[in-house]
């Protein structure tokens, strides 16, 4: 069974809208929306299907929150955007909202943002107003944790926020420099879980915190399960255990494990996705060799399949970021990923192939994927 899907996109310079027919065969381009703005992440709201939310860096109005509440038929900007208390020392100021989450679904109203430099911010009034979240902005490891020097070549970022579908006060963050961490009570207190995560840029390469974590993901059917994303390879780990596993290890040697995000199947535990990019020498962030593939697994990592059916045999010197691959909950499984090079490909028979829906779009930082 298959129903009609909108992707979400967010871009170096605007937001895009695609929207699909009941089969996912057929696509139209909708947009741009606030042409020439950094759009870092954008967002419907899954407990209404109305409320959007865009993190956004605008020219007059610094980093900010857009908020529609009709489906995106109008739009305005967040009355309070998130920003760190003053007098704090040394002082902070948001740089950009990097990553929106939606809160639990017993929580309709409340949102959770992730910013550069790192800092947690919530809402509990859809988007419009936001709170510091004392309990890690004012944490005592916060500046080790978070150290000024330390982030991405974009800066330091808080770069995801994970909330268990089955308890409102147990969260993950992904973090660039403190890898990930945990809290049992809806962030007041948190501690690092990265036990067997390589940190292979510092003098101890197993470190309690310091890690690079991209991406973090729960499987939809067992959020005990979770798939990590790291700057140093791919990972699983199975709750109630402390200890990650590098599932990336079974890749091939050619290509490793090095990328910036993973997809779990919707209704597959065992099975998850990777697109993997060059992660040799200086890093050029490409497809490996300038052949793009998605990598998959049906069994929680000991083996890995590649997928590159319709995507370029050469030349395809690409790569998709943190935000930009998402699945959808169709039957098949839809992939969708979003490039630097502008492109947007699919697949509607869970990445056996892969078709592009959209070109020349700016380079692209987020791609998210809803029922319309």
């Amino acid at each position: 069974m298959t129903e009609a899907i909108q992707l979400l996109v967010g871009t170096r310079k605007g937001a895009w809208t695609l929207k699909s027919d009941a089969a996912r065969k057929s696509w139209r381009v909708e947009g741009p929306q606030f042409l020439g703005q950094i759009i870092n992440h954008f967002v419907v709201d899954p407990r209404d299907g109305r409320t959007l939310l865009m993190a956004a860096s605008t020219g007059h109005l610094g980093p900010t929150i857009l908020r529609s509440t009709d489906g995106g038929e109008s739009w305005a900007e967040a009355r309070r955007p998130p920003a760190f208390p003053k007098g704090g020392e040394p002082p902070r100021a948001v740089d950009h909202s990097f990553w929106l989450e939606p809160g639990h679904a017993d929580e309709p109203g409340v949102w959770w943002v992730g910013t550069s430099p790192p800092g947690l911010f919530r809402s509990a009034d859809g988007g419009d107003t936001w709170d510091s979240v004392a309990g890690l902005n004012e944490h005592p490891m916060f500046f080790s944790w978070f150290p000024p020097e330390a982030g991405t070549p974009d800066g330091a970022i808080l770069n995801q926020i994970v909330v268990d579908p089955r308890d409102a006060r147990h969260m993950y963050l992904a973090t660039c420099s403190a890898g990930v961490l945990e809290s049992l009570d809806q962030g007041a207190t948190w501690r690092p879980l990265n036990k067997n995560v390589e940190c292979s840029f510092l003098p101890d390469p197993y470190p309690e915190y310091g890690q690079d974590s991209h991406y973090l993901a729960l499987a939809p059917t067992n959020p005990d399960r979770l798939w990590q994303q790291n700057h140093c390879g791919i990972y699983r780990l199975d709750r109630p255990g402390d200890t990650w596993e590098r599932i990336g290890k079974q890749m091939p040697a050619e290509i490793g494990d090095i990328g910036f995000t993973v997809v779990p199947h919707p209704r597959d535990a065992e099975s998850a996705y990777v697109f993997p990019m060059d992660g040799t020498d200086v890093w050029p962030r490409v497809s490996p060799g300038g052949r793009p593939a998605v990598y998959r697994t049906r069994d929680a990592g000991q083996s890995w399949t590649r997928q590159d059916r319709g995507f370029p045999a050469e030349q395809g010197w690409f790569t998709v970021k943190r935000q930009a691959f998402c699945g959808d909950r169709g039957q098949p499984f839809g992939l969708y990923l979003g490039t630097t090079g502008g492109e947007i490909w699919m697949s509607d028979d869970e990445g056996e192939s892969f078709r592009q829906i959209a070109a020349h779009l700016p380079e692209i930082y987020s791609v998210t994927a809803a029922p319309l």
